[in-house]
């Protein structure tokens, strides 16, 4: 089995989150083709906000793993698909479902904010 991005794994509270990394070339097969929930975070280098976001989505990766992704995609290294989707600011956050955006987030928020905001489209993660 191949990957189509690196993954970015990073402890969290004992857990190994993941979340992959998606290019312009990639993002079809890994976001709408995808038959979960996918979270994609726009994202640059140069954002001090991203920096901030960056664990919440790890966070949010590994609770609900198994039932949504969380993608991250550099807006300066593929800007086809940033520029397809109307992205103007980063950290912007948008849910796919079903190959189709149905919530968009920008800025950064915190995890419970971010679980607020999707919370129509993803299912509670389960208690361990």
């Amino acid at each position: 089995m191949t990957e189509a991005g690196p993954v970015n794994m990073q402890a969290n509270g004992g857990a190994i989150a993941k979340t992959k990394t998606v290019t312009d070339e990639t993002f079809e097969a890994e976001v709408l083709r995808n038959g979960k929930p996918v979270i994609v975070e726009y994202w640059a280098e140069w954002c001090g906000p991203c920096r901030m976001v960056g664990p919440v989505l790890e966070a949010i990766a590994a609770e609900y793993a198994g039932q949504l992704d969380v993608v991250k995609l550099n807006v300066d290294e593929n800007q086809v698909t940033a520029q397809r989707y109307g992205v103007m600011l980063v950290p912007t956050l948008n849910l796919f479902a079903s190959g189709e955006v149905v919530k968009q987030v920008i800025g950064a928020r915190s995890k419970s904010a971010l679980l607020r905001e999707f919370a129509e489209f993803i299912q509670p993660a389960a208690v361990s």
